[in-house]
């Protein structure tokens, strides 16, 4: 889990350094990736071939290892992970300066890991080929997965990721961060629902240094880290329409129902989607439902 305090900011590795170097960080930064996703992430013109090659050089070097993917249609697909070695070869890599390594000691260890967090990477690979395709700025070391933040009484809330993403126009540029939560419909709605609650509560919690009397100037303890309180946004996957729909308005009736929430929506954007939607149409169409109600919206107008 990274903390916030040391991951405040976004920054990458230069286009201009090699590719195995990039991927290596890459690696790092979202923990596990297949060959594809690595590819759309680092080099989406490039081919896969060059990719695969770098790959298993590293593996050949003892760098990164990969485990094979259950597949229907019985192709191989790999997900690459680093090795403790990898993990240790990129611990001083500026882009990954305060974020601390978390290498996989086994295919084993790796399958336990797969499934979420290869959701979690599509759903930023969704946004930068948006990016790219909108002439925003978002890449791989905009997306911070596993960032976690306390909320007092020695509880933490953890985002699967934070995104950065600035829109640029012809005369103006709009950073906008947002709360990352992927749900592939493995917990309970409820329990789903309940990380709103955790999130209200970040809003709130203000931190006091350990002995000194609480002072009405300290203000809440997410302004350490964020200029305004990032957009909340839900993406959902894993079951029928009908059953993500449900849970979308089981979230919505958590903000009309639980006091600490309903204030949070009141001033913090909270929205839902399906993640096969912004696939399909981009994340900046009109696929995000806002949890107050409403029509669909892009996630940047909820």
């Amino acid at each position: 889990m990274t903390s916030p305090a040391q991951r405040a900011t976004p920054t990458g590795v230069p286009p201009s350094e090699p590719l195995r170097l990039q991927v290596l960080a890459a690696l790092a930064q979202h923990r596990i990736a297949t060959t594809t996703q690595l590819r759309s992430m680092l080099r989406p013109a490039g081919t896969r071939q060059l990719m695969s090659r770098v790959l298993n050089k590293l593996r050949t070097d003892a760098f990164a290892d990969s485990t094979v993917l259950p597949n229907a249609n019985r192709s191989r697909t790999h997900a690459w992970y680093l090795t403790p070695e990898g993990a240790r070869l990129t611990r001083d890599l500026p882009a990954l300066r305060g974020r601390p390594p978390y290498p996989i000691t086994s295919a084993t260890a790796a399958s336990l890991k797969t499934t979420h967090t290869l959701t979690v990477v599509r759903a930023h690979l969704a946004f930068a080929a948006d990016a790219r395709r909108l002439g925003h700025e978002h890449g791989p070391w905009d997306w911070t997965p596993e960032v976690s933040h306390s909320i007092g009484e020695g509880e933490r809330v953890m985002a699967d990721a934070v995104m950065h993403y600035t829109v640029t126009g012809p005369d103006h540029r709009q950073k906008l961060r947002a709360f990352i939560e992927v749900d592939r419909t493995t917990m309970s709605s409820e329990r789903l629902a309940v990380k709103l609650i955790e999130y209200a509560r970040l809003f709130q919690y203000e931190s006091q240094p350990v002995g000194r009397r609480r002072t009405s100037t300290a203000g809440p303890a997410w302004l350490r880290w964020y200029p305004v309180f990032p957009r909340v946004l839900f993406i959902l996957t894993g079951a029928s329409r009908t059953r993500l729909d449900n849970r979308i308005s089981d979230l919505q009736a958590m903000v009309a129902q639980h006091p600490l929430v309903a204030h949070l929506a009141r001033e913090v954007r909270l929205g839902a989607a399906i993640l096969e939607d912004i696939e399909d149409h981009g994340p900046a169409q009109a696929v995000w439902i806002p949890l107050t109600g409403g029509t669909p919206q892009p996630w940047t107008d909820l």
